[in-house]
């Protein structure tokens, strides 16, 4: 039995993975036909069920941070979960526009979660070929392929590497342990913050910062 998750309804194979339990909460709402909580433990929520189009599917928060996904991810895999998206959220680089989506091609390593699943520190970790190009295709013109870097703190805009679209806090460890598990992983994430207005005001409004995950 997985150390994390205590599901009391069936996993499916295939799973979208979110920090904020709310937004599983909302997704599942939005995504499920009559979904059912699969996991209440640590307050990590997942729903499972079947979408309108009959496919099973369960959507599961990971927490705040590289090392608690990366451990939701390893629990998911043990319960027999083979294929998953993560929707989540960064703070964008210049050129970044707010309440777009971005597809990750790939993520550079900038914290210790990510180089604890054998990436070196700016390292790029690369998604599922297949899945990306099927996400991308879905998001269509409301979003682009671009690189993204995973931080374990909250970056600055002058941290960034050339060619960065984003930051965010879990992509690169889950890219990762996803490569060590057998796992297709995609991300798309959604720009909700600018790390520009960051260098002189902080890391996200505080009225908007949970929303980061």
């Amino acid at each position: 039995m997985p150390v994390r998750l205590r599901p009391i309804a069936p996993l499916a194979a295939e799973a979208i993975l979110v920090g904020d339990p709310g937004r599983a909460l909302l997704l599942a709402q939005e995504l499920l036909e009559q979904p059912k909580m699969s996991n209440h433990a640590r307050g990590l929520w997942g729903y499972s069920g079947r979408t309108p189009a009959g496919s099973a599917l369960t959507i599961q928060a990971t927490g705040i941070g590289g090392p608690s996904a990366s451990l939701v991810l390893g629990d998911l895999a043990e319960l027999g979960m083979r294929r998953a998206i993560r929707v989540g959220s960064c703070a964008g680089a210049p050129g970044a526009v707010l309440g777009e989506l971005v597809v990750v091609r790939e993520a550079l390593a900038h914290g210790g979660s990510a180089t604890a699943h054998g990436l070196a520190a700016g390292e790029a970790a690369a998604p599922d070929p297949d899945l990306t190009e099927r996400l991308a295709e879905a998001v269509g013109d409301d979003g682009r392929l671009a690189t993204v870097a995973s931080f374990d703190s909250h970056p600055a805009e002058r941290s960034l590497p050339d060619g960065v679209l984003g930051a965010d806090m879990q992509t690169a460890p889950l890219l990762a342990r996803a490569r060590a598990l057998d796992v297709e992983l995609a991300a798309v994430l959604i720009v909700v913050a600018n790390l520009v207005v960051d260098v002189f005001y902080g890391f996200l409004d505080p009225r908007t910062r949970g929303s980061q995950g």
